[in-house]
């Protein structure tokens, strides 16, 4: 039926083999129509998705998937990649619970052969196919598509640097979305694309080489030097020349013809590594997209005619930025605070600090590994640097944060954003382990705020720190609507406080479980049950008086957090075994996060199943406590 659209028939790569150019152009309007649509309804990340479509198209056209090996770093851009290799009839399921992945998943689909959410991985794991095709003599290709931002972290030229000695058949695609590398494109620079990447020029360029092994050495190094010179001219791929690659663009990433013309050719190459360096725009074809600053990299669920996003009204301030004005207003304080992100300014609310103080604001990429030892000598001199990353990315440089950071007792503050659950970003990007790998060094102090208040007062607490590093965790999302104090006094190292009093059970919250504890000490009082609830505020240094106090007066302890088993809960149980308290008989129960890796849902769906709500807080106290709901009515009766 010539009226079908093309897209509707395109039920895996394969079907895309047939196509002529002509019909790979029509397949791509079709898939990025369909993308917009798709993410429409559901939010996610877009503007990168929409700037590689040609790119998908011709690559899923040139190459053998999923025989050939292709890996999409982060992910974030792969939703057109998921509609055309068999998950269509799934794209609106996007980030929800039981639905796709918002990122490659190797569990969804064959087509996704390694998993991916953190920047800078792909041409480490490609390299990795590579030698295990080589080591079983098989001949497929493997692909891996990095950014230009991804390019920004280190572990990018490890592997590039260990490519040309590891494997011959390997194609990194450079994928170059907002100009940072690429000189201006165009006719010209796709013609010579095509004809350095073609077997013609090749040939000669071997032939010139052998020739000029006659030539005296003088010579010998003076006609190299020429070549490269000249064809550096036309494709700047020098640097990426010096590290074994064979460079090929930048070309025009929206030509089809291009595309595929210059794929077919690094596909032939089979001696050596390449690099094609693809020059895209994000949130190509959508208008909204397009004059949005930040190509609209990530959205809610949106009107595909205006673009408008469909945000819900917040009630309370969000964590997020009552950290950023916290941190103002200590800056306007203290011309030694200075903060740094690692590619997230805006996420982290660094963006309205660079705004006020641009001189004292640092983003060093995606880069969290040099993040922490910049901040590291920034402290050593005398300054007081906040490094503020996502709790899921500081995992990248956990061994600068032991060795440059802890061992050396830095004054290096740890804004930990993003602490907990994340919701429909799923297992990658929750922050599940910095309490466990915070707490266990040695001199570290480390807090948890339980409200937005407590946020505020952490901030100054932190400041004030000058002879030890700390680190402080709050979750993404509002806070309980507490008012925040003008000018917050901070903390006493070490020392929680009691929210509640109550008798029977004691309930000790971490961080943000804060208000849920709140809600079933009501929930335990409904029953007869009294609870204390306590905020720890510290799991480093644990207020000791304040558990052994809770420990002599109730039946039963309770410890809540929003992290992985071996955090909180674990330092509060060795504390209270050190100093006797369970040999009195004190019922203990730890609440963390459940001894798997959560699939995205809605954050609230997925601390009731990790029993961390309110109920799931008042089923451990009632266990613990050894009654039922009819035992708890007839205490109350």
């Amino acid at each position: 039926m010539p009226d079908t659209p093309l897209l509707d028939r395109i039920a895996t790569p394969a079907d895309t083999r047939q196509l002529s150019v002509a019909e790979l152009r029509q397949l791509a309007d079709e898939l990025r129509a369909e993308t917009i649509d798709a993410v429409s309804s559901t939010g996610g990340h877009l503007g990168a998705g929409l700037g590689v479509v040609e790119l998908t198209v011709a690559l899923h056209h040139v190459y053998e998937t999923p025989r050939d090996i292709l890996i999409w770093d982060v992910g974030h851009q792969a939703y057109p990649h998921k509609i055309l290799t068999g998950r269509r009839d799934r794209i609106r399921t996007l980030r929800q619970g039981g639905g796709l992945s918002g990122f490659t998943k190797r569990s969804e689909s064959e087509y996704d052969p390694f998993g991916a959410a953190h920047a800078a991985t792909s041409i480490s794991a490609a390299l990795g196919f590579c030698a295990a095709r080589d080591a079983k003599e098989d001949d497929n290709s493997v692909v891996a598509v990095i950014g230009d931002g991804s390019m920004s972290a280190g572990m990018a030229y490890e592997a590039m640097n260990n490519a040309c000695e590891t494997t011959g058949q390997l194609t990194v695609i450079l994928n170059d979305n907002d100009m940072s590398i690429a000189p201006p494109v165009g006719g010209m620079s796709a013609y010579m694309a095509r004809l350095v990447s073609g077997g013609g020029y090749r040939s000669i360029r071997r032939a010139a080489k052998a020739a000029s092994k006659a030539l005296p050495k003088p010579l010998q190094e003076a006609a190299r030097k020429a070549e490269e010179f000249a064809r550096g001219m036309v494709t700047g791929g020098t640097f990426f020349e010096e590290l074994g690659f064979y460079y090929v663009g930048p070309i025009d990433g929206h030509d089809m013809e291009a595309l595929v013309a210059v794929l077919q050719n690094a596909r032939k190459i089979k001696d050596r590594p390449v690099l094609v360096h693809v020059v895209t725009h994000k949130g190509k074809g959508y208008g909204p997209a397009e004059e949005a600053a930040d190509k609209l990299h990530a959205v809610a669920r949106f009107d595909v005619v205006t673009g408008q996003q469909a945000k819900a009204v917040a009630v309370s301030p969000g964590y997020t930025r009552v950290y950023a004005d916290a941190l103002i207003a200590a800056a306007e304080r203290d011309d030694k605070i200075c903060a740094i992100t690692a590619a997230m300014p805006s996420g982290t609310g660094l963006d309205l600090f660079g705004q006020r103080f641009p001189d004292r604001t640092y983003d060093v990429g995606i880069a969290e590994q040099h993040a922490v030892t910049f901040a590291a000598g920034l402290a050593a001199d005398g300054m007081k640097p906040f490094c503020t990353i996502y709790s899921t990315f500081l995992q990248r440089g956990y061994d600068q944060v032991v060795h440059d950071v802890a061992i050396q007792r830095l004054p290096v503050r740890f804004a930990m954003d993003r602490a907990g659950l994340v919701g429909a970003d799923g297992a990658t990007h929750a922050g599940s382990f910095d309490i466990g790998f915070m707490g266990a060094l040695p001199g570290m102090v480390l807090m948890a705020a339980g409200d937005e208040a407590e946020l505020a007062r952490m901030v100054v607490t932190a400041a004030a720190i000058d002879d030890r590093p700390s680190a402080f965790r709050y979750p993404r999302g509002e806070g309980l609507g507490v008012e925040i104090p003008l000018n917050p006094e901070p903390l006493e190292i070490g020392k929680g406080r009691i929210v509640r009093e109550g008798s029977a059970v004691a309930i000790v919250s971490f961080g943000a479980r804060l208000g849920e504890a709140l809600k079933a000490a009501d929930l335990l009082a409904a029953r007869g049950l009294s609870a204390t609830v306590a905020d720890a505020r510290f799991a480093k240094p644990l207020d000791i008086e304040l558990l052994l106090q809770l420990a002599r007066h109730h039946e039963a302890l309770i410890t809540v957090e929003e992290g992985a088993i071996g955090g909180f809960g674990g330092f509060v149980l060795q504390a209270l075994a050190e100093h006797g308290a369970l040999d009195r008989g004190l019922k203990v129960r730890t609440l963390t996060l459940p001894d798997i890796f959560q699939d995205q849902d809605k954050p609230e769906v997925m601390y009731a199943q990790a029993g961390l709500d309110a109920e799931g807080i008042v089923k451990a106290a009632m266990s613990a406590l050894g009654v039922s709901n009819a035992g708890a009515a007839g205490r109350r009766a």
